[in-house]
């Protein structure tokens, strides 16, 4: 029988903007994954392998997290196979899933002894990391035409767009929730000039975007196959704090859609779904699940925020989400040096 082996390596867009072999996370993403590393196993298929650094533990927190959701949904928890590094060499896979595909990874999967023909060359990494580019979102805006977002290789450059818009975003090309990312408005402080040559040294440029009135995050959630068809898989309403992820609404599409109406029209939300799948679906060598990170913006517009080209947690949420429409709960991320996945009954809806 077939086996996949499934990874949770949250440290992914860090690890594509460093672009070596050793690369060693921070010390976030690290308790990150140490803690969560058993969420691949909420949409793994029976017989499946996650890798996780305590088996006795992962065990104990997916059988506390499906037990939460069997109060409100049918649910099968999986019969997975949680196993260690040093396990690897040793199990017969038959395919590698992790939650993104960057250098590093593969460096230490080919170090633990998975075959060769099971991970992406050289070849296939350099392209994730260039479609993984915040470029690749500034490319589909230009498609669709419902934001503005602009590549800048000085900082003359953002000067005169910080002109024409009086405040801006400015984002590093490749980051990770909330990371390298800087609000400016009419002047640029010593600190930020700093963090802006070290962007442009390290990684070439930086993009940058008016900044919008907000008034909801949302996601999109998708998957491109091999055939480079691009499925859309379901909406993902999240809360950040400080651009950090901290957790996500679960409830039916009908409701997610019910709440996204009030804010923006739903034909131009399906509208640009359907530019997205068939843009990215042309575009794109990347196969494997993604996300787009949405705004909805004062005066009913949408705005695009960025593509992820890994798995995200609004794909975790859809794998636990109730299939009632009468139910609705939340799955929240506490971090902190044990992080921890817990599932409440909202006090509100947006």
């Amino acid at each position: 029988m077939s086996k996949t082996l499934h990874i949770f390596n949250p440290g992914h867009d860090l690890a594509l903007a460093a672009d070596i072999d050793n690369f060693t996370p921070p010390h976030a993403a690290r308790s990150l994954r140490a803690s969560l590393d058993y969420l691949p196993a909420l949409w793994a298929k029976d017989g499946d392998v996650v890798l996780v650094g305590d088996v006795a533990h992962a065990r104990r927190a997916f059988t506390r997290v499906a037990q939460q959701v069997a109060k409100y949904r049918q649910w099968h928890e999986a019969d997975v196979e949680f196993v260690e590094e040093h396990e690897l060499r040793h199990i017969d896979i038959s395919e590698v899933e992790p939650w993104g595909w960057d250098r590093s990874l593969a460096y230490d999967l080919r170090r633990h002894g998975i075959d060769e023909s099971l991970l992406p060359d050289a070849e296939e990494l350099r392209r994730v990391r260039d479609e993984s580019h915040r470029r690749t979102a500034m490319q589909l805006l230009s498609k669709v035409s419902i934001s503005e977002a602009f590549e800048c290789y000085t900082l003359d450059e953002i000067l005169y767009i910080i002109n024409k818009y009086n405040k801006v975003v400015v984002k590093a090309p490749w980051s990770s929730s909330g990371r390298g990312i800087r609000f400016l408005g009419d002047t640029i402080d010593d600190h930020t000039r700093g963090w802006l040559r070290n962007t442009f040294a390290q990684q070439g440029s930086v993009m940058v975007e008016p900044l919008y009135n907000k008034v909801l995050d949302f996601g999109m959630e998708f998957r491109r196959g091999s055939d480079g068809a691009v499925e859309y898989l379901g909406l993902s309403l999240f809360q950040t704090v400080n651009g950090a992820y901290t957790g996500n609404m679960l409830a039916t599409e009908d409701v997610k859609r019910d709440i996204l109406s009030r804010y923006i029209s739903l034909d131009e939300l399906d509208a640009f779904t359907a530019s997205a799948c068939a843009y990215l679906g042309d575009i794109l060598t990347y196969s494997g699940h993604f996300g787009i990170d949405m705004m909805a913006v004062e005066g009913g517009r949408l705005a695009l925020a960025e593509i992820n080209l890994r798995r995200t947690m609004g794909h975790v949420a859809l794998a636990i989400s109730p299939l009632d429409d009468d139910v609705r709960r939340v799955m929240h991320i506490q971090a902190g040096n044990i992080c921890k996945l817990s599932i409440h009954t909202p006090q509100r809806l947006q």
